[in-house]
């Protein structure tokens, strides 16, 4: 990750430790060339360090949020990866206003949780639409799991999201496959990841 910060551009401590798991898991189900949507980049970091490990594939980074896409911005002008391709605004609970007609690959990476199932409800049907066959969709975050105990970390902070936003919290991974599946995308690979997240793959029909 380029050092200093360039002027506009965000950091979070998560992203340095999680980058790499992510990392591992998508070598192992994106496509050897093609373009990656991200939904919901948040600062960039995640973009930035998946295209330069991509350098065959292009990567799209997108985003509802003006700071976020400034950050974005910002980190990709000042590390000059060119299959970076420049942000997007797009909006996961708009599917219709999405401003991109195709993908190889959707990736989305710690959305679920922090809003609306609505903004889930629209990534599925973007996905499900934009993707070819075989086409993956990749998701990161915590879930709740049926026959699997909850570690009480993710359970303290399901309610510290619920206080924050009602529409928020951790969503359980039997709500998530059956909306994915309605859409054409069945999960495919289930990843437990460090810090009790999950990695979950889904390709589409």
């Amino acid at each position: 990750m380029p050092d200093p910060h360039p002027p506009g551009a965000l950091s979070s401590p998560s992203t340095a430790r999680n980058r790499e798991p992510i990392l591992r898991v998508l070598q192992s189900c994106l496509p050897p060339r093609g373009l990656v949507l991200e939904v919901a980049a948040g600062a960039g970091e995640h973009a930035l360090y998946n295209a330069a490990a991509f350098p065959d594939l292009e990567w799209r980074p997108t985003d509802a949020d003006d700071q976020a896409l400034a950050s974005i911005a910002a980190w990709r002008d000042h590390a000059g990866t060119p299959n970076l391709l420049a942000p997007l605004r797009l909006d996961a609970s708009d599917p219709d206003g999405w401003p991109i007609d195709r993908a190889d690959a959707v990736v989305n990476i710690n959305m679920i949780h922090i809003s609306p199932w609505s903004a889930t409800e629209g990534l599925m049907t973007g996905a499900g639409r934009l993707l070819p066959p075989g086409g993956v969709l990749f998701l990161y975050g915590p879930y709740l799991e049926v026959d699997v105990e909850t570690a009480p970390s993710n359970l303290a902070f399901d309610e510290s999201l619920r206080r924050r936003n009602p529409a928020w919290g951790i969503r359980r991974l039997e709500d998530v496959t059956a909306l994915a599946a309605a859409h054409g995308l069945a999960l495919a690979e289930r990843v437990a990841m460090p810090a009790n997240n999950l990695s979950l793959v889904f390709r589409k029909a």
